[in-house]
């Protein structure tokens, strides 16, 4: 992990327009400032997905076609605290559904955790966590051929272009079988007075977790950032429907990443793109699945809809 971590930062930081992959936000200290943030009242995303879990749990085991004579496999990706699954697990536990649960998560700090709490909330519920990347945790799973769910949550897709997350669904369908499903939650299109909040809150945790970043490369590989010569600076184009999250230096400078044994030259006023975040409709996720085996079958949308879920069945 150290050397791809090396490798990204090195090519990103070389780049034109730099960028840092935001997979590395997750750190120790990065998921529980996400933690916070999903907890934050400006933001709706973990609220939004996390009540059609509650209140549609039965919406959702019928959409997905699952049943208690067949055993499955749950398979989450980047499944973090599993707040919002612990919902549907409770259920598929007390109506005894036959079923594994595989959590994937590039964080060991955060699948440890909640190992921890499901064995002790759920005992009955069988969980084989698996650390790393999505499609290597996949190749584990291939050979058998139990039927699979597989959630992506949280808008996570989102974090991806439309060119990235259409090839990611496709290499998706090379891991499971025909009628395996796809629970895709998506963030939906809004006006700019709703989304810039939440990439931006008034108590500074979105701000914070962005500089964490920073912080994580100082301690990982030997860097020499001054977190304070940098500020935390969001954009979002309702047209478009993305959010950009950089951070800008706000000096010119220089800064010397010892693992990289490279040195990194900053205008005052550069960005660093640390993070996407796509917001979706109709439109966009039937076009960013054209190109791939799965088909829509199902879709749930919260109170306000501000958010879906997508059932999608591989054909």
């Amino acid at each position: 992990m150290l050397e791809k971590f090396i490798k990204d930062v090195d090519k990103g930081l070389s780049s034109y327009e730099k960028s840092i992959p935001s997979k590395y936000f997750y750190d120790k200290n990065g998921d529980e400032l996400f933690i916070k943030i999903m907890h934050l009242p400006e933001y709706y995303v973990t609220r939004a997905e996390l009540e059609i879990f509650k209140h549609q749990t039965k919406k959702i085991i019928t959409a997905l076609e699952i049943n208690t004579k067949t055993y499955f496999q749950l398979i989450e990706f980047g499944a973090g605290d599993g707040l919002k699954t612990k919902e549907l697990l409770r259920v598929l536990d007390k109506e005894n559904y036959k079923f594994e649960y595989v959590p994937i998560d590039i964080s060991q700090n955060a699948l440890n955790s909640l190992q921890k709490k499901l064995s002790i909330e759920l005992p009955n519920v069988s969980i084989k966590p698996k650390q790393g990347d999505y499609f290597e945790a996949l190749k584990l799973l291939k050979d058998n051929h139990h039927p699979k769910v597989v959630f992506f949550l949280g808008s996570n897709i989102g974090n991806m272009t439309d060119e990235t997350a259409s090839k990611f669904i496709y290499r998706l369908g090379a891991f499971i079988y025909p009628n395996d499903k796809l629970f895709l939650g998506v963030d939906l299109i809004k006006p700019q007075s709703i989304v810039l909040p939440a990439y931006n809150d008034s108590q500074g945790i979105t701000k914070d977790f962005n500089l964490n970043l920073l912080k994580r490369i100082n301690c990982e590989l030997d860097a020499n950032f001054e977190i304070n010569n940098f500020y935390h600076h969001p954009e979002y184009s309702e047209k478009e429907g993305v959010v950009r999250s950089y951070l800008v230096s706000t000096v010119e400078q220089n800064v010397s990443i010892k693992k990289i044994k490279k040195v990194y030259k900053f205008k005052k006023g550069e960005k660093i793109l640390t993070e996407i975040s796509r917001k979706y409709n109709d439109e966009t996720i039937n076009e960013m699945i054209k190109k791939t085996d799965f088909k829509i079958i199902g879709k749930l949308s919260d109170s306000k809809k501000y958010f879906s879920n997508y059932v999608l069945v591989k054909s």
